[in-house]
């Protein structure tokens, strides 16, 4: 694991972050749309959202692998191209899946620190370079999470100087995976290889003991997805949906 000190740590510590944008429960204003980060920018929150590839290989800010939860079109985003991703609309809006640099140039509007989430594909390299890329021209703070600790290994090897963070939940998410590999992830087992700045936990699911340990010789915790008061004391920083905390926390 890494520890963030001095006004690095600071830049993160104490945030309320906004998960994929400040989007409303009747999703008149839809997850990860223009719209929702630009109302989290005019409340000066900080941003979290969820980066994939389109077919053509363009940087597309949207959660789920499959388009139909939220466009009503099935198949994988990353089988279909940007232009016809920009016909679809969100949640039955005007809204529709922007690009990573429209989103970018919303928050530079008053936002406070992002987290970008880098999805798992069948691209993953190409995501983070590409993302890499895009954020170099972004004159906010900003880091980068996944639920795929070798994601998070390509910034350690390739962009050192990124604030990374490892994304953790409860071992019976990682279904699929043998037992013993499903204790690991939930653990962050891979924290010795990819080395962290922060691990970002499910507020729902029991915190680890080792993380635990790592929290108390220093590294950071985000808590994910806060949906009420009262989970400010329970990591370093939260994400939150759905209500409107303060824009940070003081302990």
């Amino acid at each position: 694991m890494k520890i963030l000190t001095g006004e690095k740590r600071k830049e993160f510590e104490g945030w309320n972050y906004a998960h994929r944008g400040l989007h409303t429960a009747d999703k008149s204003v839809p997850e990860n749309s223009l719209a929702a980060f630009r109302r989290a920018a005019e409340r000066g929150y900080g941003v979290e959202l969820d980066v994939q590839l389109s077919k053509d290989g363009q940087v597309m800010v949207f959660h789920d692998d499959d388009l139909l939860r939220m466009t009503g079109k099935p198949g994988k985003i990353w089988d279909v191209d940007c232009e016809e991703l920009r016909t679809l609309r969100l949640a039955g809006t005007g809204e529709k899946i922007p690009l990573f640099t429209e989103v970018l140039e919303v928050l530079q509007e008053g936002a406070g620190p992002l987290i970008v989430e880098v999805k798992t594909g069948p691209r993953n390299d190409e995501l983070c370079e590409k993302t890499y890329e895009i954020l170099g021209q972004y004159p906010g703070v900003w880091c980068m999470e996944s639920f795929n600790p070798f994601v998070v290994n390509w910034f350690r090897k390739n962009a050192p100087e990124v604030v990374r963070g490892q994304l953790i939940t409860n071992k019976e998410a990682y279904e699929g995976y043998p037992g013993f590999l499903q204790k690991f992830l939930a653990r962050s087992g891979f924290a010795f290889l990819n080395r962290p700045h922060f691990i970002a936990f499910n507020l729902d699911a029991e915190l680890p003991r080792n993380v635990r340990k790592m929290h108390e010789k220093g590294i950071l915790t985000f808590g994910w997805t806060s949906r009420k008061a009262g989970n400010e004391k329970r990591a370093d920083g939260l994400i939150f949906e759905l209500y409107e905390p303060p824009v940070k926390n003081v302990f």
